[in-house]
């Protein structure tokens, strides 16, 4: 949900899953119908600690920037900071 509570709708498909190193899938935001990018998440294993690195491509400059006025970015940053309180609990679930 955004702050104003509204909630948004996303689409998509996965195009390639390479376990464990990579995912690409599709993404349009019913916000900005028709337009899609290509999203690919790898992962990458150093010394015990997992680095995720998230991409997006655009068709255009104007794609690109029409998503990030959207606000995405903190949509994201709060996904992540979701994803790390549930490792957390993982984590302290393993050890207990």
């Amino acid at each position: 949900r955004g702050p104003d509570g509204e909630e948004d709708g996303f689409h998509g498909e996965f195009r390639e899953i390479v376990r464990p190193e990579r995912i690409v899938w599709t993404f349009e935001w019913e916000g900005m119908p028709g337009h899609v990018s290509v999203d690919t998440l790898t992962l990458e294993e150093h010394e015990g600690k997992t680095t995720v690195i998230a991409t997006s491509a655009f068709d255009s400059v104007e794609d690109r920037d029409g998503m990030l006025g959207s606000g995405m970015e903190s949509g994201a940053a709060e996904s992540y900071d979701r994803l790390d309180e549930y490792l957390e609990v993982l984590r302290e679930r393993s050890v207990g």
